[in-house]
């Protein structure tokens, strides 16, 4: 069994897409994400001549990335709710990363695609992106415009089940399922610094209200898992 502060076992394939400008596969455990990076030479209409790109973001789940069949949202004419909102997540998630006057007049799509999900798909989706994001921008001669990198875990309280108890990093589905305290953090730091600083940290008690202080451990345990995420992606890079 892991230690509440041991991530699940990780690790990057990268160009599992051959036609997208960076692609990596990243594994969390039973969370598997594909992610790639397609670069082209424009932006958004309400960008133009600004003299800055746009990276933006999709992010959707396969009908058998789950214990049951989900139609796809094409096939209902409509995204949903949350899908929506993690892929916001991701895009400004994302332009933390970059450098958009470097960037010039360019928009970087990032498309996440869960292949399994077993808890923390949108954090997996942050820290594989990142990958793919780098990978495109060193093909193009672009690295100059990567000016930091960006990971995502999930930390929470589990109160109840049979596994790991207390507050744990990198929740499977049904740690997160159980979980009375959910939180997802995105964290930055500078290319080759040290020093972290959030992105983003969505903190909701699911079962119970949470303290100050829990919120503060929860918080550092978050940071620690962030740091060994970007050890990794580095090394793979």
């Amino acid at each position: 069994m892991r230690l509440l502060d041991q991530l699940r076992p990780l690790s990057f394939e990268l160009g599992t897409q051959v036609h997208a400008d960076g692609s990596c596969l990243v594994k969390l455990g039973n969370t598997h994400v594909l992610c790639s990076a397609s670069l082209e030479e424009k932006v958004p209409g309400w960008m133009r001549g600004k003299g800055m790109g746009w990276i933006t973001a999709e992010y959707g789940m396969l009908p058998r990335s789950t214990h049951t069949r989900t139609d796809r949202e094409a096939a209902r004419g409509k995204q949903q709710g949350r899908t929506v909102e993690i892929q916001r997540l991701i895009g400004r998630s994302l332009r933390q990363a970059v450098d958009l006057k470097v960037l010039g007049e360019r928009q970087i799509t990032l498309d996440c695609d869960v292949l399994n999900a077993d808890g923390g798909t949108r954090c997996a989706a942050i820290t594989g992106a990142w990958v793919a994001l780098a990978i495109a921008l060193k093909k193009a001669e672009l690295s100059a415009a990567l000016v930091r990198q960006v990971s995502a875990v999930s930390v929470g309280i589990v109160e109840s089940g049979e596994g790991r108890r207390g507050q744990a990093l990198d929740l499977e589905y049904e740690e997160d399922h159980l979980a009375a305290v959910d939180c997802n953090l995105v964290a930055a730091r500078a290319m080759e610094g040290r020093d972290l600083e959030l992105v983003e940290f969505q903190s909701t008690g699911e079962g119970r209200s949470f303290t100050k202080q829990e919120a503060s451990d929860l918080l550092d345990l978050g940071l620690v898992g962030c740091l060994r995420l970007m050890a990794a992606q580095s090394e793979m890079l």
